[in-house]
């Protein structure tokens, strides 16, 4: 189980105009349960907390580490460990094909070109893209694109999946699927969501407003603070 610590970690960023925006106030958070949630509004800083969890975004204030190691100093190291699934799989798609996309994100750890296809065709037939893996991309469904983002990212073999808001983009069937998936998985899991359904998955959660965490604690008490919230 990886170990996640924010220390008075904020990000700011400069406007159009010239001024700065506070996206996240100084947090300080320790994150070591096996699923955590992080729900709140758009805007409210979800999307920038999990970016600074791999290193993706640096922060402006304070630190951020995944056991032991400083996203800034060791920000290589970093990425290694926390595999991140975007909310749009094909922002992070990058190859013509499933197979091919499979097989580049083996490289690093499967050396032969022979093992690597054949791990990468055992990788498409586990997610159930099996008959899919010479077709364009483009040709996937929305849900099948998002469980071959996250096939992908899974393939490095990291401790800690992020995931942000990973059924925004997937209708009702393809979310119970990818809801299935992610239960079945042994690692520690961090996403943000607006699925209240997928926030309750977990056994922690985050709630945001406004740049801050405004709740932390069960995940059924969290939902209920946040639907509180809009009452």
């Amino acid at each position: 189980m990886s170990h996640v610590l924010l220390q008075e970690a904020s990000f700011s960023a400069e406007t159009s105009g010239g001024s700065v925006r506070i996206i996240l106030q100084p947090t300080t958070l320790e994150l070591s349960e096996q699923r955590i949630a992080v729900i709140g509004a758009n805007g409210s800083g979800k999307s920038t907390l999990l970016r600074l969890l791999n290193g993706l975004l640096l922060p402006s204030t304070g630190s951020v580490s995944v056991d032991g190691l400083d996203t800034r100093a060791d920000g290589g190291a970093v990425r290694r460990q926390v595999g991140f699934v975007f909310t749009d799989p094909l922002s992070q798609l990058v190859m013509p094909t499933p197979l091919e996309d499979l097989e580049l994100s083996l490289r690093r750890r499967v050396k032969s070109t022979t093992a690597r296809r054949q791990e990468a065709a055992r990788l498409l037939q586990e997610y159930g893209l099996e008959p899919l893996g010479g077709n364009s991309i483009y040709e996937l469904s929305g849900g099948e694109r998002q469980l071959l983002a996250l096939a992908t990212v899974l393939a490095v073999e990291p401790t800690l999946l992020v995931l942000d808001e990973p059924s925004t983009l997937l209708d009702l069937r393809n979310t119970r699927l990818l809801r299935s998936r992610l239960a079945g998985l042994n690692q520690q899991l961090i996403l943000s969501t607006h699925d209240l359904e997928l926030a309750l998955d977990c056994s922690r959660a985050l709630v945001m407003d406004a740049g801050q965490v405004v709740f932390d604690g069960a995940a059924a008490d969290a939902v209920a603070h946040y639907r509180g919230m809009y009452s």
